[in-house]
Order: C-alpha cells, then structure tokens, then sequence
C-alpha cells in the first residue's frame, strides 16, 4: 500500500544510498528519490584518505553502487542539485532553481563540510582541504609532483595524508597544537605512538605548534608560520582541522538542532515525517543513554541502513558500538567503543608496541570504555564485548598477553 508514497533523501552520500537500499531490501515500493549537490554517484569517503590516495584502488572501489543499481532499483538520482528549502506544512524541498519536490517522508543525510583554517593566506593556492573525491584526485596529482608538504591539523585525515604523501616521497612537516596527534579521540599515551610511528617514516612531527598565516608569493603558497614564529617551507598545505555538521536546512526548518539534528534511538528528529543519518545526525544512544555524534564510516553505512528500515516499517533501535579504522604505513587498526565527555582515567596496552601488533584499551573507574586492535584481526569481537558491557577488569590481566580477552568477559 506504499506504491503511491515517495520517500525523499537530501544527501547522495554514503548514509544516504544505504538508506535506499535498506528502503528496497524492506519492500518499501514507493517513489524514492536520492537528491545531491555532486555530480559523482555516492561514494564511501575512506577511500580519498587511503586506497584511492595513494594510487592503490580504482576509482570505482569508491561508490557504494554501480551505476546501474539505481536504476534497476528504481531509485531516482537527482545529481548536482542544491537543496535550497526545506518547507515542512507542505511536506516538500525546494532547489535552487526554484523546484519542489514533495515527500511523505524524508531522510537529512546532509554529512559534514571541513573546517576552513582562520589565519592569513589561507585562500591561496596550494592549500587543500580533503573530503571529496575530487580533493582526493587534486592529492593524487600534486603528491607525484614531490616538493614539500605541510600538513596542518594531526587528526584522522591528517595523519592518513601525511602517510600519503610519504608513500609518493614527499618532505613532510605535519602541525598540531594539542600535545600529541590524536590528543582527542586516544589521549597523550597513544597519541605519542602514532607521533613516533609518523617520525619513523621520515615525518617531522610538531606538536604544542599552531599556525599564524599562511605565506605565498604570487598568489601561492611558499610556507607556513607557525605560533613559535617559525617559517616552515611549503609547496603545499593540507588543512585537516575537523568538520562541521550540515545543519543550514534543518536549523532553517525549524528543527531541533544540538550541535548536530537532533534525533531519538530511530533516528526519527522532532518532525515525526523527517529522519537524520550520518555525520549530521545527534542520536540518542540506548547503551549510553546520551546523545551520540560519530564522524565516522561506519556510523554512516550503519544509520542509513537503520533509518531506511525504519522509514519502511521494519526498523528497531539503532544501537550499534561506535566503530572506526585507519591505515598508515603497515599499521592498521580497529577502534571499538567510547570515551565519553567524562573521559578515561587510565590506558593500559597489551603487548609490544615495537612489533606493530597490540592492544590498547581505555578505562573509567576500572571498567572498559574502548578498544583498539593494531594489526591483530581477530581480536575485535572480544573488545566489543568489553566496550559493550562496559566491563570491570583487572588491569594487570587485561595487559597481559597471556589471558585471553574473552575471559575478562
């Protein structure tokens, strides 16, 4: 009885295609239409950081579907097209060229739009940003031409393309005012692997070092200075500073909106006929009992999925354990779990850092938060386990290598 509903979602993202397949796979057979300011199918966004960056995975690997899925799923793609207006009364979005479409429900996959550096000099040329495929592309081209980088902002995206840029053989100077790469998301102790990983590969890594201005000479850049009043040279610069929530249509609409769009456990936000997925979504977690924003792929893939089954009729909770992962050089790691806003109090790392394979766990009050596998693969469901049930563990038993995870469970 869904045949004559149409079911709109603003965002040809990752969430946002997975979201249409989930609508499908629930025999939702209505009208779906997907709508996107890009030009490209939706792609996965690990890639432009990763494979598709170092020259190692076709272009292809990115896209969640082939072409031909959408159609042979009847789902309508409305490619480089701005949504301008979100009118709620009349259940219906607004392009930019003055177009409605109408919707019985609709889904904000909106994702996130990188942070722009605030300092002199930052619009010059040969400063990139990463987080589309065509950044990624931009990369590729000016990573072959050798020269010198710096890479400002010591997070996820600035790690992975200083690793990048490395593999083509470029000098690498990487900027990070917090004292360790990583400080926010692993805290001091493995943040200082991470940095030594970097400096082993020939990085210089300075942390406690913001940037003052950018320097250029007709109109492109030629440095960075740093707070200490330093000039690093620099061919290029890749700012990586974070990103911000694409809120503009649900705040303009009248939605709640806390940081990200507000939503409850079934993704659904404060208009009973509009669901959020994705980076942009601030969902109610029932593990945690808190609002949860992830930034992440798999969060993405995994809320897209939830809210297209719930828009169908045959979702539940999405309650799924925060998840990331990231490629360096030969390490790669899995990270399981959360440390919320009150923090861990302790770290405890099972086995040699210096093999390039060990565990790494956060801890509140004795009880694990989260946890990370560097290049040990059958580890994860163990540390979901913990991280899950939050459980109380000896430390000294969970450090040692010895007593299998499972039975701290």
């Amino acid at each position: 009885m869904t045949a004559n509903q149409s079911y709109v979602i603003v965002g040809a993202s990752l969430a946002g295609a997975k979201a249409a397949e989930a609508m499908r796979d629930a025999g939702f057979d209505g009208s779906v239409v997907i709508v996107g300011d890009e030009r490209e199918l939706p792609y996965e966004r690990p890639p432009l950081s990763k494979g598709y960056l170092l020259g190692k995975d076709a272009r292809e690997k990115a896209f969640v579907h082939a072409e031909e899925w959408y159609g042979d799923h009847d789902v309508a793609l409305r490619l480089g097209t701005t949504v301008t207006g979100l009118h709620r009364s009349a259940h219906e979005i607004e392009l930019s060229g003055g177009e409605r479409i109408a919707y019985d429900k609709l889904l904000l996959a909106t994702g996130s739009s990188p942070r722009k550096l605030q300092a002199p000099g930052a619009d010059l040329a040969g400063v990139h940003y990463l987080r589309r495929i065509g950044d990624s592309e931009a990369l590729r081209e000016t990573f072959a031409g050798g020269g010198s980088l710096v890479v400002v902002g010591a997070g996820w995206i600035g790690l992975e393309v200083a690793a990048a840029a490395r593999h083509y053989g470029v000098d690498v100077t990487v900027l990070e005012p917090q004292p360790t790469p990583l400080h926010a998301a692993l805290g001091r102790e493995v943040g200082d692997i991470f940095a030594a990983l970097h400096r082993d590969h020939g990085v210089d890594v300075r942390t406690g070092s913001g940037v003052t201005s950018i320097e250029g000479s007709d109109g492109r850049v030629t440095g960075v200075t740093t707070s200490s009043g330093e000039v690093v040279a620099a061919d290029n610069v890749v700012v990586g500073v974070g990103v911000k929530p694409n809120v503009r249509l649900a705040e303009a609409a009248g939605l709640d909106v806390e940081v990200g769009i507000v939503v409850d456990e079934m993704l659904q936000t404060s208009d009973d006929a509009i669901w959020a997925a994705g980076d942009v979504a601030s969902a109610w977690h029932p593990l945690f009992e808190a609002r949860v924003r992830v930034e992440h792929w798999a969060n993405a893939s995994g809320q897209g999925k939830a809210a297209g089954a719930v828009m169908a009729g045959k979702g539940e909770p999405y309650a799924k354990l925060p998840y990331f992962f990231t490629d360096q050089y030969d390490l790669g790691m899995e990270y399981h779990g959360l440390v919320d806003a009150q923090g861990y109090d302790d770290v405890v790392v099972r086995g040699d850092v210096s093999s390039g394979e060990w565990l790494a766990f956060w801890l509140r009050d004795g009880r694990v938060l989260a946890g990370m596998n560097v290049n040990i693969w059958d580890a994860s469901d163990a540390i979901k386990a913990l991280a899950r049930g939050r459980v109380a563990v000896s430390r000294d038993r969970l450090a040692d290598v010895d007593v299998p995870l499972t039975d701290l469970a």
